[in-house]
């Protein structure tokens, strides 16, 4: 299922006519995870003309032209000059920054890429959410249309953050007429990510809260990419959903991944996971819980339609996932050393996937020193 090597795709951009017909395309937040990814895709295209990469520091794909900028830098705008598409991927999701700083990048980067996009005379801006902006809930449908309601709340890691995204993508047509924008939102996102959702598969059971009801799609890089390139040729418009093609039940994923469920009620699943954030032993809020909860499936129809079709499947994506997180050992959303993993996986059950009774024999002995 991998695509071809980032050095062959590079070589055969290198050949291609200097006047070839396409979009002048710029990536921020080209240098690492999938920006980079997009980066060498586009690079290789036959059907782009040329990828100007912009980040902090640079990448490895020497195809494209590179600027080293932050995207809050107003002087953003004269780096898109030229460009005809802008495809925005510069942004904080880790679980390890601080919640106020990310929000501030975050949104502060997509205002200053939407405006400096329209003042360079760029017609098309691509932002990446997430489906997760429609919310984890009980009578969601299965699957979601793209024009389903957004009902998610600020509670889950980074989700605030998504839904200001979504606002100024809504107000950027109206403030600056002329400028497209498309937003896509992945399913859940696997290839070299690090999520409160690709943590789940870490812990020493999976987490099951009684009478919820789960639903697993996932997202693979690679297709979120090729999606992220349909919106570039203006193969599809709008609001996008992708992901896999379908989902999986939690018995599935359970009897795929081997790993076996501790259910708990949802009052103590909730409360010890609100508790444990709170007290700052563990990355993620509560909120996070409900996209293990409820499902949050989407069906993808614009890309459908359009001809574009996943090469990933729900059940090949979980196994690329708990490849990468082998030897890994996550409760509550905390990674741990392989010593505290195991002290944690002999405790109660509760403690063991909710907090943890390394993570919180650790803290009562700092506080007797």
């Amino acid at each position: 299922m991998s695509s071809p090597d980032p050095q062959v795709r590079a070589a055969r951009n290198h050949s291609t006519p200097a006047g070839a017909r396409g979009p002048v395309v710029a990536v921020t937040g080209a240098a690492t995870g999938v920006g980079a990814v997009l980066t060498a895709r586009l690079a290789a295209s036959d059907e782009v003309k040329q990828v100007v990469a912009i980040d902090e520091r640079r990448g490895e794909c020497d195809a494209a032209q590179w600027h080293i900028l932050d995207v809050r830098d107003p002087a953003i705008a004269d780096k898109l000059r030229g460009a005809d598409v802008v495809v925005h991927l510069a942004l904080d999701l880790d679980l390890g920054s601080d919640a106020a700083a990310r929000t501030a990048y975050n949104v502060r980067g997509t205002q200053t890429v939407l405006t400096a996009a329209a003042a360079a005379g760029v017609h098309r801006v691509v932002l990446c959410t997430s489906a997760m902006v429609y919310g984890a809930l009980e009578d969601n449908e299965l699957p979601l249309s793209e024009d389903a309601e957004l009902r998610a709340t600020a509670e889950a890691t980074g989700v605030g953050d998504l839904l200001e995204i979504e606002r100024l993508a809504r107000r950027a047509p109206r403030a600056h007429p002329g400028l497209n924008v498309t937003v896509v939102r992945p399913a859940v996102l696997v290839g070299g990510t690090d999520t409160a959702l690709t943590r789940y598969f870490e812990s020493p059971r999976l987490l099951v809260v009684a009478g919820s009801r789960p639903a697993w799609q996932f997202c693979h890089v690679e297709d979120l990419c090729s999606a992220l390139e349909y919106a570039v040729l203006e193969k599809v418009d709008g609001e996008l959903a992708v992901g896999c093609d379908g989902w999986l039940e939690q018995e599935e994923v359970e009897e795929l991944s081997g790993i076996r469920r501790m259910e708990l009620p949802s009052a103590v699943a909730l409360g010890a996971a609100a508790r444990l954030h709170r007290i700052g032993l563990t990355p993620s809020p509560a909120g996070d819980l409900a996209y293990t909860m409820y499902p949050w499936v989407v069906s993808g129809s614009r890309l459908h339609d359009a001809g574009w079709r996943a090469r990933w499947t729900n059940e090949e994506v979980l196994a690329e996932l708990l490849e990468e997180v082998a030897g890994r050992h996550t409760v509550a959303g905390r990674r741990l050393g392989r010593k505290d993993a195991t002290a944690a996986g002999a405790a109660g059950a509760t403690v063991a996937l909710l907090g943890a009774a390394a993570v919180v024999r650790r803290a009562r002995k700092a506080r007797r020193r």
